[in-house]
């Protein structure tokens, strides 16, 4: 046997139990802001919020939710569905500027059939790109390499985040507004 390739961030997901009655993207809301930073949320909006994927397929790679617990496309109002997707477009531009990606994928699993790990809720994933960075880890050692901690690119990217237009601001009990900051 070769040399070991080590992922030592996968332990969490090996060890976290799988099944569970809760759902992860429910209630980041009401969470704390020290909940929030907990859980990689980069921005909240009044109906959806951004977050880093705690298992990402590259350095970058967010999940947009709606705070809607819906399985479905069809399932979202469609203020909801109008507010997602100005969040996925907001978010493609921002992070474009961040991380200076040359390309992104964005996309919707619906239905475990589809590959979605957390069906019940759905969720856009955007996940940077750049020339060359598909090489033979994934394919050969099933290791992703991930150049930064997830932490440090939430706290990069907050800065990206921090002007998103008033309409789409957060009034909750965390967003801005109730920080005192500008809109």
């Amino acid at each position: 046997m070769g040399n070991p390739l080590w992922a030592p961030w996968r332990i969490e997901y090996i060890l976290a139990p799988k099944g569970q009655a809760d759902c992860i993207f429910c209630g980041i809301p009401r969470a704390s802001e020290q909940e929030q930073r907990d859980r990689l949320v980069v921005a909240t909006t009044r109906r959806a919020f951004v977050m880093l994927n705690r298992y990402p397929f590259a350095s970058g790679h967010l999940l947009i939710v709606p705070h809607a617990h819906v399985a479905s496309l069809d399932a979202l109002d469609p203020a909801d569905h109008e507010a997602l997707f100005r969040l996925v477009r907001e978010s493609t531009t921002r992070l474009r500027a961040a991380l200076k990606c040359e390309g992104m994928n964005v996309g919707i699993n619906l239905g475990t059939a589809a590959g979605a790990g957390i069906a019940e809720h759905l969720h856009v994933h955007i996940v940077p790109r750049w020339p060359g960075d598909t090489n033979f880890m994934p394919v050969l050692a099933d290791v992703r390499v991930v150049p930064q901690a997830l932490e440090a690119t939430r706290d990069h990217l907050l800065g990206f985040f921090a002007d998103l237009p008033a309409s789409l601001v957060d009034e909750g009990p965390h967003g801005r507004a109730a920080r005192g900051e500008a809109l």
